[in-house]
């Protein structure tokens, strides 16, 4: 399946507000210290280690930002693996302009490419189970679009993006309501038929009592091994089987085996290292 990009249109907004961050109250004075005006400037973007690149219009958009004319040739695009000193692109500008867009482009760039990176180890470990790994909404607030991007260029699948994707209901809603049973019951005469149900159940007694009322999903909230592929047994099909919980990649591939559907792992938004990648004069 070919990768799509996302729309400018979401990403400007959330460059624009790096930018402004980052220019602060008189603009970048370094570079109007010790740079021309109308200087030129040549740079490479090359990663520095191993890893699932994401998020190179980020760095185009910063430049653009700053200097409408300037030029961003992508040589390893969006989904494609690099390994160390791999040009990722070539980009040209106003010097003061390049300078000025380096650190938005390269933390969102290292960012979304950490992302992508941690992703693939994680669907590298499920290969041949069955198992599709999925993010979940531990994103860094205003970054989600990005962030669920970069999961799907490491290969991996979202889960719901909000609130209102889809009915999740958790443990505090089970509390709130008077039982897991009831919370599907509910949920089930609410919703729309576009609109799908996931229940969280910490237990095998939840899980019989949620199947009896129709989820399209139950997440399997830190079962043991063992309880995961009991759950399996008892679904029958009934259900997509989500694992969450105690999920690493150390047991990535253990909780796969055990023949659930679906392993959402938060780590891949909100624990995955920064990319080491660098802007360098060409």
């Amino acid at each position: 399946m070919t990768l799509s990009p996302l729309p400018d249109l979401l990403i400007r907004p959330l460059i624009e507000a790096a930018l402004a961050e980052d220019l602060g109250r008189a603009g970048d004075i370094t570079g109007q210290a010790c740079i021309d005006a109308d200087a030129r400037l040549s740079v490479v973007f090359a990663a520095r280690q191993d890893g699932r690149i994401a998020g190179l219009d980020c760095a185009r958009l910063a430049l653009a930002a700053m200097d409408p004319t300037a030029t961003f040739e992508i040589v390893t695009p969006d989904g494609a693996d690099a390994a160390p000193g791999a040009i990722l692109a070539r980009a040209e500008g106003n010097a003061r302009a390049v300078l000025i867009a380096e650190r938005t482009g390269l933390n969102l760039l290292g960012r979304l490419s950490g992302i992508a990176t941690l992703t693939r180890a994680y669907v590298r470990l499920v290969e041949g189970t069955g198992a599709t790994i999925v993010d979940t909404r531990k994103t860094t607030p205003g970054l989600r679009a990005l962030e669920k991007y970069a999961v799907r260029c490491g290969g991996g699948t979202n889960h719901r993006f909000g609130l209102d994707d889809a009915i999740l209901i958790k443990d505090n809603h089970v509390a709130a309501c008077g039982g897991v049973g009831e919370a599907v019951r509910r949920a089930r005469a609410f919703a729309g038929h576009l609109v799908k149900v996931e229940v969280e159940v910490d237990g095998l007694d939840q899980l019989e009592d949620a199947l009896r009322h129709g989820p399209d999903v139950v997440m399997l909230d830190n079962f043991s091994l063992d309880d995961l592929k009991t759950a399996v047994g008892l679904s029958k099909g009934r259900a997509v089987l989500e694992a969450s919980g105690g999920v690493n990649l150390a047991t990535v591939r253990a909780i796969a085996e055990t023949g659930v559907e679906v392993i959402s792992v938060g780590a891949l938004t909100h624990s995955a290292p920064v990319l080491d990648i660098g802007l360098d004069a060409a």
